[in-house]
């Protein structure tokens, strides 16, 4: 018998189920601390589509959507999309779970992919793709991937600023303490070395042995660090000292790949030859959840070859329905040459940004972009004055939360970046009409007209909003990760 109380499919696709409601039982049910800081800051929605680029929360006020961390290439609810799922629901025949069996459409989007991949680096023409529900899961799978091809090897290396996902040995890999203090001890062996920088990386691998390295792991521009671009050659140099000595590399694309920086990889773009590229994120569409992990054959086969075949798995990764959403999200891509679009756009964006840098340095400390990924670092609130560690990189993360808060008022949904926490990003839909690109600008630039200065965030919020952000803040681990600047 169904709960009175029970909340039924189609009240909440009908709308009935009220955002005042829908705040309170997520809040009540869900990550609360989370939605409550969100809540204060006045950004918490929820939010309702009316074009793919555009959101509306309950009042009717609409924004200009360059949120959803590079997992919306078209937006949300892309009509394209969603009428293909429809005729996909109708239509289709094949297995849905084909977790023992051939599928269809596992086998079209994964050749697919292999092809696409190969078409930038020929070395990868037979190379073989298991596919996961995330990006995390694609990380987890490469290196496992990795450490059956070097078994007496025991060191990761990551970088400074990296993010890789937040289970466990994409965790370790993620040098954040905030993210991992709690859960040590981590996976043993991981290493992180300085981003961009060639010889600190080669003096590390000298140091522990190049032997004793199973792999080196790294974003080929890092997102969550704030978007940060390595120096010309870092990533090629990388893979050369690699291949020489035999260690794994693994370009972790979660972000980047396929358009989002105007190339189908920025890896390939940058001169890296991976051994591993990790897809997820552009992959479903911003509907379904897909992870990919793209590996040369001959190290798919040492870790699932023959009866060990079974030996790493997943329940929903290669389901028809994603595979299907995948599929069409690929072709999509393909058919309207999205990444060369990005790559233009990029570069008007950028622009824009370095144009307001200019006009208010006060605000903006510097500005960062490749493709349809944008950074805006900020000028810390309170920078004249010396603060002990842990109060700086409050300071620092309060700059940035209150700049999201403005940014939102202008008109524009934007994200958070944790592991540079002066750091707002752009990542708006690869296919956001021209108009609505230069007017998300426009809305950046009133932006910067209200808030000339970094100190004006703080003048601009309400002294009774700030004494509850101090309250909450308060309430956070006193360890805070170290961040730029």
């Amino acid at each position: 018998m169904t709960p009175r109380s029970f909340i039924r499919a189609d009240d909440v696709l009908a709308e009935r189920l009220r955002p005042a409601d829908a705040r309170y039982l997520d809040l009540h049910h869900g990550n609360e601390e989370l939605l409550y800081g969100l809540q204060l800051l006045g950004v918490v929605g929820p939010f309702y589509s009316v074009s793919p680029w555009e959101l509306e929360d309950e009042n009717g006020v609409r924004r200009i959507n360059a949120s959803g961390y590079a997992a919306t290439p078209f937006g949300e609810m892309p009509p394209e999309l969603t009428s293909f799922m429809r005729e996909f629901l109708e239509k289709n025949r094949a297995m849905s779970l084909p977790q023992q069996s051939a599928s269809p459409w596992r086998a079209a989007l994964g050749a697919n992919l292999v092809q696409l991949l190969a078409r930038e680096l020929p070395s990868h023409s037979d190379s073989q793709v298991f596919f996961c529900s995330s990006g995390t899961e694609a990380i987890e799978g490469a290196l496992k991937f990795a450490k059956t091809w070097r078994p007496k090897s025991k060191h990761f290396i990551s970088f400074s600023s990296a993010y890789h996902g937040k289970t466990y040995g994409s965790l370790s890999l993620t040098p954040n303490p905030e993210y991992q203090d709690a859960f040590r001890p981590l996976v043993p062996g991981a290493l992180t070395s300085p981003y961009g920088d060639l010889g600190a990386l080669q003096s590390l691998i000298r140091r522990v042995g190049p032997d004793s390295v199973v792999a080196v792991v790294v974003e080929p521009i890092q997102g969550e660090g704030g978007v940060n671009i390595p120096p010309p050659g870092f990533l090629r140099g990388l893979g050369e000292y690699c291949r020489k000595h035999g260690i794994v590399v693994i370009a972790d694309e979660i972000q980047t790949g396929l358009g989002r920086t105007g190339h189908w990889f920025e890896s390939a773009a940058q001169g890296l030859d991976a051994d591993i590229i990790t897809l997820a994120k552009p992959l479903g569409g911003g509907l379904v959840p897909v992870g990919a992990t793209i590996v040369r054959q001959a190290m798919f086969k040492k870790m699932l070859g023959g009866l060990s075949s079974k030996r790493h798995s997943n329940t929903f990764g290669g389901g028809a329905l994603s595979m299907a959403v995948g599929l069409k999200s690929l072709e999509y891509l393909l058919d309207n040459d999205y990444p060369a679009r990005s790559l233009i756009l990029g570069e008007q964006g950028l622009a824009r940004l370095q144009q307001l840098q200019r006009r208010f340095p006060r605000l903006f400390e510097a500005v960062r972009g490749q493709g349809m990924l944008f950074a805006m670092q900020f000028q810390p609130m309170v920078g004249g004055l010396p603060l002990p560690g842990a109060l700086r990189e409050l300071v620092f993360e309060a700059t940035a939360l209150l700049a999201l808060r403005e940014i939102h008022h202008a008109g524009v949904i934007a994200n958070m970046s944790l592991s540079s926490k002066r750091v707002v990003r752009l990542s708006p839909a690869l296919n956001m009409p021209q108009d609505t690109f230069s007017e998300m600008f426009d809305r950046i630039e009133r932006f910067a007209q209200r808030n000339h200065s970094s100190l004006q965030l703080l003048t601009n919020t309400p002294p009774a909003l700030l004494t509850q952000l101090a309250t909450f803040a308060a309430t956070k681990p006193k360890k805070r990760t170290p961040s730029d600047g």
